[in-house]
């Protein structure tokens, strides 16, 4: 049938969901291209709750939608060309949260594979996880687990979630394992460089990414990645994260691309 078929049925009936409209909104708009597309974009995903409030709807809400979120953008980063797409899912300090919202977060990685590991598969998609499994319940670690595992062997995009993950957590576990190392006399301090650092972190065997956005207005970077994000550029929208779609990610992949990395040069 075709693109415009397919539209033209839709618009016949009035079946066009949110997706279906973002979709055409991003196909109004030229992809980004040439060489200059981000390797590696990071997101922090967050407005969930801000989401749900607006609407007058319980902040569980706002989550099970940014889900949806979640499958648009990877689909969209993979379509442009990025190679790693980083999400921050939870974070080390979100089990402050209410008892019943973080219990619905863990349930969250289960229900999300569950529906979309086998599309994830067919499109070559890796999956991978960063972040401390201690603390998870045993059906979150299991379902992320077998995620990783059926999907060890695809080449194409890799969607990394940061899930139960904290930046200073993540480094200061690296520093105990160079001062243990040091202490078995099996490194010189004075000779390690960045590289062996780099490599006992969470993030090891992936690049730094180019960019990093965060959604919903907030400014900081909330304990993501603070090594990794020294050179990164920073895109920030008020557009809470459920209302993220594939026009925003390219607008910040755009943006990206005008600006020039110096790296500390001229």
């Amino acid at each position: 049938m075709g693109l415009f078929g397919k539209w033209f049925r839709k618009l016949r009936v009035g079946a066009f969901t949110a997706e279906d409209i973002e979709r055409m909104r991003a196909d109004d708009d030229e992809l980004p291209s040439g060489d200059n597309i981000p390797k590696h974009v990071a997101i922090i995903m967050d407005g969930n709750g801000r989401w749900a409030k607006k609407r007058g709807l319980p902040r569980i809400a706002g989550h099970h939608n940014g889900m949806k979120a979640v499958k648009r953008i990877t689909k969209a980063a993979d379509r442009v060309g990025v190679e790693v797409l980083t999400l921050y899912a939870f974070s080390t300090e979100n089990w402050k949260r209410p008892k019943a919202e973080v219990e619905f977060l863990m349930k969250l990685p289960q229900e999300f594979l569950a529906i979309e590991l086998e599309e994830l598969i067919e499109n070559n998609v890796q999956v991978r996880m960063m972040g401390d499994r201690g603390q998870l319940p045993d059906h979150t670690v299991a379902a992320v687990e077998e995620a990783v595992r059926r999907t060890a062997h695809n080449t194409g995009l890799i969607l990394n979630f940061a899930l139960n993950y904290g930046s200073r957590h993540e480094m200061l576990e690296a520093v105990k394992e160079v001062a243990r190392q040091a202490a078995a006399g099996k490194i010189d301090p004075e000779a390690l460089e960045e590289a062996d650092f780099e490599k006992r972190l969470l993030s090891s065997g992936l690049p730094d990414p180019d960019l990093l956005i965060r959604t919903s207005g907030e400014l900081r970077l909330s304990n993501f990645m603070l090594w990794q994000l020294a050179y990164s550029e920073f895109w920030f929208t008020d557009v809470f994260w459920p209302e993220f779609g594939e026009r925003h990610l390219y607008d910040a992949i755009r943006e990206y691309q005008r600006r020039a990395r110096r790296y500390g040069g001229l």
